[in-house]
């Protein structure tokens, strides 16, 4: 993957909009006495990408039921959307890290970053425009639509791994940060309107009930969206951009690379689920469970055998490096099962009856969480007095949370059932105010909340436990850029090929989903007059509780490990303030 700038060596972007502010300010005085200012006018294009990212992914909540009942899918062929959308970004990141070892250069430090992010546009333009082609051709299937996914997030992938030290170029390395966050809100915004508009879209009017949507109608959509790639593309290609690009050596690990190439080969089965079930009869939740627990395995597995001989590990001869690529394969896995499979529950009479044309405003609402508890997260990068970010801490969550009322408002959804939201917002608060910034705190705090949340859903039906599941958003929001924050530290040289492993780690949301969703097609024929009222569809989000309650054994796992190299995070954040 790619090397950065000293100055952003330790900024990272997730592929909803989260970033790490592991910032090192060692060089920014230098830097920035011959730095730029912000171009705003480019940064203005880049902000663009991020909404891209954004609104796409958190689309997927609102296909995924769609697609369940228009092809006729069980859970498991439905999570295939998500599957193919974050599968890409594995491979996409796994083949550029490939070529760049086999020819013994960084292939996008040699390309540039700029042309990078050009080319991931045009080939999310070519996914785009086959996703409308296909929707309004009346002879569209869903292996179709999921090659479409799939090319729109590999663009997507190339355009992230760019968009970090593109930001960084665009004025002084010291303000950064201010832009990534900046643009991270800008993502979060994106996965709120996303559900909404594609709901419209997909079913008319905003209170439509049990209304038969056509796939033709998201034609529209993809073609507007193919427009900006190309629009976007073209700004890129004319603008006149500084060239950022790096003199460190590109750090071999062949036996890194061996146990990447060998989790590729182990998540083509997922892919392929359908085709080895009709062929063989091996049943699909076998394939895509077993698969999960081989990938675990040979994390697990690598951890073990760079600690008996480090060399050829590179970066994964570190635990704590380890640790963080499973903690981010569980933790993007979590964001996206938990909200994937959402759908499924509401459709249950007990938790609301609603059809896939009523849960827009649900949907959003989760990954309004997201942008909540971001917004939040992004008060850190401002130079203000402790009282005053404390001030912030309690008042921009509920900001957030009116510009979600908003959205909803204008899209003329019942935003009567968001009344007694803002009591979870408070649970956000309360873990801020406590971790003051320090990832360990700040990590395990989220990550209680996550078990205590999925136990109350577990345990209630009906709003409750809708709500209970949607707040899960708010501890899934900080988690990113502290697990990222534990796991390069004391990486030294291996700072960029750490970061380029935990980017590929976005796998665990193409794996985790489809595992809850096997869980809840054990319900299927259980109808009755349409309604499924078997039980393993409310106690499939056991899988989310396993995932929350691993992320807080993580936490003290990882904080013992960097204990005994000498490192303390917490200890040195707070010594910062």
């Amino acid at each position: 993957m790619s090397q950065t700038t000293k100055a952003d060596a330790n900024e990272h972007v997730n592929p909803h909009g989260g970033v790490d502010m592991n910032f090192d300010h060692s060089e920014t005085a230098t830097l920035a006495a011959t730095a730029p200012a912000t171009n705003w006018s480019q940064f203005g294009t880049l902000i663009s990408v991020f909404f891209f990212w954004g609104f796409v992914a958190a689309s997927n909540s609102i296909f995924i039921p769609f697609c369940k009942e228009y092809f006729q899918l069980d859970q498991i062929q439905s999570q295939l959307v998500g599957s193919a959308f974050y599968g890409a970004y594995f491979y996409g990141s796994l083949a550029l890290y490939l070529a760049s070892y086999l020819s013994g250069t960084d292939i996008l430090n040699k390309i540039g970053y700029k042309k990078g992010i050009i080319y991931g546009l045009l080939i999310s333009m070519v996914g785009s425009l086959a996703l409308a082609f296909i929707s309004g051709s009346g002879n569209a299937t869903f292996p179709m639509i999921l090659v479409a996914f799939f090319i729109i997030a590999l663009g997507f992938s190339l355009q992230q791994t760019s968009a970090q030290p593109f930001a960084a170029s665009l004025g002084s390395p010291e303000t950064g940060a201010h832009r990534l966050n900046m643009a991270g809100g800008v993502n979060s915004f994106g996965t709120l309107l996303g559900p909404l508009i594609v709901s419209f879209l997909l079913f008319g009017a905003a209170n439509a009930t049990n209304v038969k949507a056509d796939v033709s109608r998201i034609q529209v959509l993809y073609f507007f969206l193919s427009g900006l790639f190309i629009f976007a593309a073209i700004v890129f290609s004319v603008a006149k951009l500084p060239k950022t690009t790096t003199n460190e050596k590109l750090e071999r690990s062949p036996k890194a690379l061996r146990t990447l190439l060998i989790i590729g080969v182990v998540f083509l089965p997922v892919l392929f689920a359908e085709a080895i079930h009709e062929n063989t009869g091996v049943p699909k939740a076998y394939i895509i469970v077993g698969s999960l627990l081989v990938i675990l395995a040979l994390l697990f597995g690598s951890m073990v055998a760079a600690k008996k001989n480090p060399v050829g590990w590179g970066a994964m001869s570190y635990p704590q490096l380890v640790l963080g690529m499973v903690a981010i394969f569980i933790y993007v896995g979590v964001e996206v099962t938990v909200d994937n499979n959402f759908g499924a529950l509401l459709k249950r009479t007990e938790f609301g009856g609603f059809d896939e044309s009523q849960m827009s405003h649900l949907i959003a609402l989760y990954w309004g969480s997201l942008m909540i508890g971001r917004w939040t997260g992004a008060i850190s990068v401002f130079n203000v007095n402790k009282k005053t970010k404390q001030l912030l801490t309690i008042i921009v969550p509920f900001i957030a949370f009116a510009v979600i009322v908003l959205a909803n408002l204008v899209k003329g959804s019942p935003i009567g059932d968001y009344k007694y939201y803002p009591i979870f917002i408070l649970f956000l608060i309360a873990a801020n105010l406590y971790a003051q910034e320090r990832p360990i705190k700040l990590l395990l705090s989220v990550s209680v909340l996550g078990v205590l949340f999925i136990l109350v859903s577990l345990l209630t039906t009906g709003m409750t436990a809708n709500y209970a599941i949607i707040a899960t958003g708010l501890c899934c929001s900080v988690m990113w850029p502290c697990i990222f924050a534990l796991a390069i530290t004391g990486l030294g040289k291996y700072t960029s090929q750490a970061s380029a492993f935990l980017i590929t780690m976005i796998l665990g949301g193409a794996i985790i989903p489809p595992s809850q969703g096997a869980i809840i097609d054990l319900d299927r024929g259980t109808e009755v007059n349409g309604i499924t009222t078997g039980p393993y569809t409310h106690l499939s989000y056991l899988v989310p509780l396993a995932c929350f309650a691993y992320l807080a054994w993580h936490t003290l796992k990882t904080k013992s490990v960097l204990k005994a190299q000498g490192l303390d995070v917490d200890q040195q954040v707070a010594g910062g303030h």
